[in-house]
């Protein structure tokens, strides 16, 4: 099995005054453990540029994911939408990333700024094809991929960026270059490059976009496994078969509750040193050894899962826990930036002190959490697997 994975992280700014954003990011994972990535910009911005971009994004990316050829791909975009009447140019521009398991990418790119590919830290200058489907010029390149490498796609909003305003003719290719080459020394995840790269973007237009601008990064790095255990067992005879599991899985291991942890404890037959030291609004964090991390319960995963929320939308909360060493900031250190394919055991017991009706917690709630993170994490790209006990 190929122990590469591609990480795969967005974001967008709208045009100033515009509610919706013209440009469109869709993933679609195939069968074969192959990604489809499509970046489309539509024509012009708001409610019809929208519309435009997430078309063609949605019917590239269905339409190759079926294994369709580009070729049909693109004549059935020019069938489908319309070409404007007024200015007579494309009604969206795109690029597609095709992860192919893991080893290859194959690069399509229509009228959008073109692909960045660092290798080893430096812009690559990739080969590129010249091909003509339906009367367009189109640039295809296959490239054999290797760990770290990093592809930036964006589109036309990111290199107009400042124009008029702290540059004449806009941002330049090399200047983003040199700007993503700096950012990916400090080895930021993927969210976090296309994050930074638009932010900056924002800053350059002086808060007052006059383009919808979006970049989507792709990284490719080692699977890392992560294993988290919530809560305990149902049925008390199950403890032991739930250890011996959990501490079985390769990575590292991350406990939340205080009655789980005392189990581990017990199981590992280690002694378990609760801290005293508050961070902020979450209950402090246990040491036990043989495990990575053990923190508080509920209170914890739902932080964990506002920030897994934000993480996959705006990412505004980023500075928060990143930098942070309460319980909360540590497991999302943990299961955002660094494992890739992350393993639940949740147990099932019912807590008596969440029976309080006086405390918004319950069982249900307790499950919920599991889901929102489990669903906040695959749209990272996470392979995730839960188990209940």
């Amino acid at each position: 099995m190929n122990e590469l994975c591609c990480e795969i992280g967005y974001k967008s700014v709208n045009h100033a005054g515009e509610q919706l954003c013209g440009d469109h990011v869709d993933v679609v994972e195939q069968e074969d453990g192959s990604t489809v990535i499509v970046l489309a910009d539509g024509l012009g911005s708001g409610v019809k540029a929208s519309i435009l971009s997430t078309l063609t994004s949605k019917i590239i990316s269905t339409m190759l994911a079926a294994g369709l050829s580009l070729e049909e791909c693109v004549e059935t975009i020019a069938a489908t939408l319309p070409v404007c009447s007024v200015r007579g140019v494309a009604y969206s521009t795109f690029t597609i990333l095709h992860i192919i398991q893991n080893r290859t990418a194959e690069i399509i790119q229509y009228d959008n700024p073109h692909v960045i590919f660092l290798r080893d830290g430096e812009n690559y200058d990739y080969p590129k094809t010249e091909m003509h489907v339906g009367g367009k010029l189109i640039y295809r390149s296959l490239i054999h991929l290797q760990e770290d490498d990093v592809m930036i796609a964006m589109s036309d909003g990111c290199p107009h960026a400042g124009i008029g305003i702290g540059y004449n003719f806009g941002w330049k290719r090399e200047d983003i270059i040199s700007f993503m080459e700096a950012m990916n020394l400090c080895g930021y995840s993927a969210k976090v490059l296309s994050t930074l790269l638009v932010d900056e973007c924002f800053k350059l237009y002086g808060g007052e976009p006059g383009d919808d601008a979006t970049s989507c990064v792709v990284r490719m790095r080692k699977r890392i496994p992560m294993n988290m255990l919530f809560g305990p067992p149902s049925n008390r005879d199950d403890v032991n078969r739930m250890m011996n599991l959990f501490f079985a899985k390769e990575g590292k291991h991350i406990i939340c509750g205080g009655t789980t942890s005392s189990l581990a404890a017990k199981w590992l037959d280690k002694p378990l040193c609760p801290s005293l030291k508050f961070e902020g609004d979450i209950p402090p964090i246990a040491t036990l050894e043989g495990v990575d991390l053990v923190t508080e319960g509920v209170i914890t995963v739902n932080r964990v899962v506002e920030y897994a929320k934000d993480f996959v939308g705006e990412n505004n909360r980023y500075d928060e826990w990143s930098r942070q060493k309460d319980g909360a900031s540590l497991i999302s250190q943990l299961l955002f930036e660094e494992a890739t394919d992350i393993t639940f055991f949740v147990g099932r017991a019912i807590n008596p002190a969440h029976q309080n009706p006086n405390l918004p917690i319950n069982f249900s709630i307790k499950m919920n959490l599991v889901q929102e993170l489990s669903e906040a994490l695959q749209k990272m790209g996470k392979r995730i697997k839960v188990s209940y006990f």
